[in-house]
């Protein structure tokens, strides 16, 4: 990825016109785990062994998975600290972020029809 597709990442766009399917959306949010991962990030930065002890049920190689999906579509940065083991945390990006009204807007709707 260049440095230019990179920063575009977290430059919002302004759309004329708004495709009417979600399909990008869900390309982003794929993935059996990517919305347990955002909703513990949106508590703040989380360290992978915290998000792992937070997020019941799943293996460090579906963590692993997840994060580097997310990571790749800008979604969330990852730090690598040089410590003896690595620290990594994660944080949400402000593109991130904009997916949490989403989020507890399908909870709202979870809490009413199911």
């Amino acid at each position: 990825m260049k440095a230019a597709d990179s920063a575009s990442n977290y430059i919002p766009k302004n759309p004329v016109f708004i495709e009417c399917n979600i399909e990008k959306t869900l390309e982003v949010l794929s993935g059996k785990w990517a919305f347990l991962v955002l909703r513990e990030l949106f508590d703040g930065t989380k360290r992978f062994g915290e998000l792992q002890r937070q997020i019941e049920g799943i293996s460090p190689r579906a963590l692993t998975s997840t994060v580097r999906h997310l990571e790749e579509h800008g979604v969330l940065e990852r730090h690598v600290f040089p410590t003896v083991p690595v620290t990594v945390e994660y944080t949400l990006t402000p593109k991130g972020e904009d997916l949490h009204q989403i989020l507890k807007e399908m909870k709202l709707w979870s809490a009413k029809w199911t």
